[in-house]
């Protein structure tokens, strides 16, 4: 993926993931490790959605619940920043970021908008570019992490001062819903830590003996978050409410903030370190994710308005599999090539009627005024 959005953003064929020793002249290769890491985040994400109905009367679905949305975003948005490392605003960037982040999200903000209508029986719901709807919010918020980047290279402690902004944030319940920057705000410290990391990094996770550690960590993790369902607000995992919306101590928000990240950073870490890097069957399936992504909602939302989960069948622990694996099998076959191409239009708009042309710079002197 190109570094727009690596985390979901496809790529056209050769601006991809660089691979160490590629040849020069020669086109990058993607990384498998990360196309794996996001299809397999991605079905996370529907697996997520598909067993929110079933929350009320299983606390061993709330509990993988839980888990799943302590680590699956905060995946996504470290291996974003990642990614994001080479954005300097320059033409090309700015470009990139437009056709792959902005209209995204207004072809999808807009969709979301006039389908929920039908889904949610709110004819009259307001198209609002300001308020994301849905899954768009991670689209606006990348569009805003995005354009800070140059700012998080050039301070000496990203990661603290990152850390205090999400802090602050769950001190402010006025901030409000403007391009949900709650969310924006709190998620933040991950994206900045995906600008910090290196190759190294990554490496050093998928090391046999953090693999192998990950096992008792991630067991204690399901024991534990079995233990809190009734005790804790898996809602702090969503990180879009301040403190006081909670109804506890204003106090609480920081403390929670380093808690969560502290808690999160565990759990990618044993998720990483269980995926494979070599290609397997669903690697080029990474390259799809944001289609997946997006496309993946409106499924739910007509599900929900069609009221699968009022069935008894869908509450029992066979019927909770069989949901599970048919949300596996959806997204998966929302991110195949096939949909691909049909929703790159608005997907990977190539737009160059909307961009000036960049001069062609040849020793120093731009193509257009050399004579």
């Amino acid at each position: 993926m190109s570094d727009t959005a690596q985390a979901v953003q496809p790529a056209r064929r050769t601006t991809a993931d660089t691979a160490p020793g590629n040849p020069p002249g020669r086109p990058k290769q993607r990384d498998a490790f990360f196309d794996n890491a996001k299809y397999l985040a991605i079905v996370l994400v529907a697996m997520g959605h598909a067993w929110e109905p079933l929350r009320s009367d299983s606390r061993a679905v709330t509990a993988l619940y839980t888990i799943v949305y302590a680590f699956h975003m905060p995946a996504f948005i470290i291996i974003s920043g990642y990614f994001s490392r080479s954005f300097d605003a320059s033409p090309a960037k700015i470009r990139r970021l437009v056709t792959g982040v902005v209209v995204p999200y207004v072809v999808f903000e807009t969709a979301y908008t006039y389908f929920t209508r039908w889904s949610d029986g709110v004819p009259d719901r307001a198209v609002s570019l300001l308020d994301p709807l849905y899954l768009t919010w991670f689209l606006a918020a990348l569009f805003i992490w995005r354009l800070t980047t140059p700012i998080w290279r050039s301070v000496r402690w990203p990661l603290p001062i990152a850390l205090a902004v999400a802090a602050l944030a769950t001190l402010s319940p006025s901030i409000g819903d403007d391009l949900d920057l709650q969310r924006t705000l709190q998620f933040l410290p991950y994206f900045v830590l995906g600008l910090c990391l290196r190759p190294a990094h990554f490496s050093l996770v998928r090391q046999w003996r953090v693999r192998i550690l990950a096992v008792p960590v991630f067991a204690a993790a399901v024991v534990f978050s079995y233990w809190a369902v009734p005790r804790m607000d898996y809602a702090w995992f969503f990180h879009r409410a301040a403190a006081q919306d909670f109804g506890v101590p204003a106090w609480y928000g920081p403390l929670m903030t380093l808690a969560l990240f502290g808690c999160s950073l565990v759990l990618v870490a044993c998720f990483l370190s269980w995926v494979p890097g070599r290609r397997m069957w669903f690697t080029a399936l990474g390259a799809g994710t944001l289609y997946g992504y997006l496309l993946h909602g409106f499924v739910v939302q007509a599900g929900n308005h069609f009221d699968w989960a009022g069935h008894h069948w869908a509450h029992t622990p066979l019927g909770a599999i069989a949901v599970t694996v048919v949300a596996a099998v959806v997204v998966t076959a929302l991110c195949t090539a096939p949909v691909r191409r049909v929703f790159r239009c608005v997907m990977e708009p190539r737009m160059e009627w909307a961009f000036r042309k960049t001069p062609t710079v040849t020793g120093g002197v731009p193509a257009q005024v050399r004579r």
